[in-house]
């Protein structure tokens, strides 16, 4: 099984980037659009509601949720970082869902509450709100974020994570207090570490390996055959 670290997952992109030139916001795009895809073959029966934080986590979100409106499907963006916080092909991303006229709604202060009365009715749950980057416990709005979405799970959502599931270490497969429970992942390149942690599999669900775009010959550096 071809699984790769955090350290790994930042060279990669870093190469992708650097040496063959591929700009980051092309590989948002890919990942988002294949994610959105991937969620379109799982079968959509009602609203999708993305939850999306203030890194490219949340940048591949906005992809996803344009991608879906497009397929003509309902959606709905829940940030869980004020609109001016987030930057890079993240905040381009952003600005386009606004420019599209998608339901967005800034929860960064919200009650669990709150964002479950956003959530309720969702067929599908989006989570987007950390990447592999992340180190330590899930806090502040995306601790409650991951709360509500939970608890909506257990009420008949079900739920896709980009990536990993939020509060997974992507190194240990160790799961914060705080952790997103999963029905699918769909995690970029390949597997990460973590997943081979037999104790993971209760977060992320049904793992999906979805591309980004990255050369052939890039992966292979990274012993990825895909």
């Amino acid at each position: 099984m071809e699984r790769l670290a955090r350290r790994q997952v930042r060279e990669l992109d870093r190469i992708a980037m650097e040496e063959f030139g591929v700009p980051g916001v092309v590989l948002m795009e890919n990942a988002g659009g294949n994610a959105a895809r991937l969620l379109q073959q799982l079968v959509i029966t009602g609203p999708v509601v993305l939850l999306c934080g203030r890194g490219n986590n949340g940048g591949d979100g906005f992809v996803i949720a344009r991608h879906l409106d497009a397929a003509g499907h309902a959606v709905r963006v829940l940030l869980a970082a004020a609109p001016e916080a987030y930057g890079g092909d993240a905040a381009l991303n952003l600005r386009i869902v606004e420019r599209s006229s998608l339901p967005i709604v800034c929860l960064v202060e919200a009650t669990e509450a709150a964002w479950r009365r956003e959530l309720a009715g969702a067929a599908w749950i989006v989570d987007a709100l950390l990447g592999t980057g992340t180190e330590g416990p899930p806090r502040g709005a995306v601790a409650t974020a991951i709360a509500a979405l939970n608890a909506e799970r257990r009420s008949g959502s079900r739920v896709l994570a980009v990536d990993l599931p939020s509060g997974l270490d992507a190194d240990t497969g160790a799961a914060a207090d705080c952790c997103v429970r999963a029905d699918v992942t769909a995690t970029f390149v390949a597997e990460k570490a973590g997943f081979a942690n037999p104790a993971a599999a209760a977060f992320t669900g049904q793992v999906h390996v979805v591309g980004i775009g990255a050369p052939a010959g890039l992966l292979r550096r990274f012993g990825v055959s895909r």
